[in-house]
């Protein structure tokens, strides 16, 4: 049976019709359904791990003089200046004190800050790692040390952004003052400000660094002031510590960490990942292809 060309040509053409009228309506239908899906968004909740917080803020505040260069330190069984032995406690100390926020200052002419407070513990460190005698000069103005961190350790903060601090109260707030000499620089004595940080309400620890002091020094100079150290710390209500050796600054450091302790682990914060960007492309590239059949009709 012959059947006319005419016939078989329309045949064909709503076969073809019809075939592409069913790809329409697919993807009309995956457009509709992935859209719907995108603007629901879905995420994907991941587990995290919680931080230690202690809503502490504590400044170190260093001595960077002339007589940091003294050799009288030993450190793995060789001989080093103190201010190695400082920064291989120290930068110790600071990492262990992650959930704090903490900053450093280092004095010695003049007081300038070498770390603003942070929780970023790695950072304070590297700074402390990277300090130089002389960046400052090389007398010793403990005064103006003590002050710049008392400034950078602001009262009127309610410590609201301090990790494991509730809203309205304020954070703990602590100076660790480093020194190896005697107040011989700055515009302001190291008692006065020490007074001032009582009144603030931040304790002041003092480390008297180096084997001798003013009280034996025999004609020595350069020699640490453990008595207006101990006084400062007294006035400020914190404590006052002596160190002669580097096993001493070791037991020095986790003295300090235990007195301002009480860090606990904080709340985890979970952690989502957003996955309304799959289905919204599918959509895109559905809408995409039912506009180009369109075309191609």
């Amino acid at each position: 049976l012959r059947v006319p060309g005419t016939l078989v040509g329309e045949g064909r053409s709503g076969v073809d019709l019809a075939a592409r009228g069913r790809r329409r309506a697919a993807l009309t239908w995956t457009l509709w359904i992935a859209l719907v899906v995108a603007l629901s968004g879905p995420r994907l909740v991941m587990p995290a791990t919680a931080l230690p917080a202690s809503g502490r803020e504590i400044m170190i505040a260093m001595d960077l003089s002339g007589s940091m260069e003294r050799r009288d330190f030993a450190l793995n069984g060789e001989t080093v200046n103190r201010l190695t032995a400082v920064k291989r406690v120290g930068t110790d100390f600071i990492r262990r004190r992650a959930g704090d926020r903490i900053g450093l200052v280092i004095f010695a002419d003049q007081a300038y800050v070498a770390a603003a407070p942070s929780f970023d513990t790695a950072a304070v460190a590297r700074a402390l790692d990277e300090a130089t005698i002389g960046i400052s000069g090389r007398s010793t103005g403990i005064g103006d040390g003590l002050g710049l961190a008392l400034r950078r350790l602001d009262p009127r903060d309610a410590g609201g952004d301090a990790a494991g601090v509730k809203p309205g109260e304020k954070a703990a707030k602590a100076v660790i003052l480093l020194s190896d000499g005697a107040n011989n620089a700055g515009q302001t004595a190291p008692k006065d400000v020490a007074d001032l940080a009582k009144e603030l309400g931040i304790k002041v620890y003092t480390i008297a660094l180096g084997p001798r002091d003013m009280a034996d020094a025999d004609g020595e100079q350069d020699v640490v002031d453990t008595e207006t150290l101990r006084d400062m710390a007294q006035a400020s209500g914190g404590e006052a510590f002596r160190v002669r050796t580097t096993d001493d600054l070791v037991r020095v450091a986790d003295a300090i960490d235990r007195l301002e302790g009480g860090r606990a682990l904080a709340p985890p914060l979970p952690l989502r990942r957003d996955l309304w960007p799959w289905p919204a492309a599918l959509a895109l590239l559905s809408a995409a292809a039912l506009l180009a059949s369109r075309r191609g009709a």
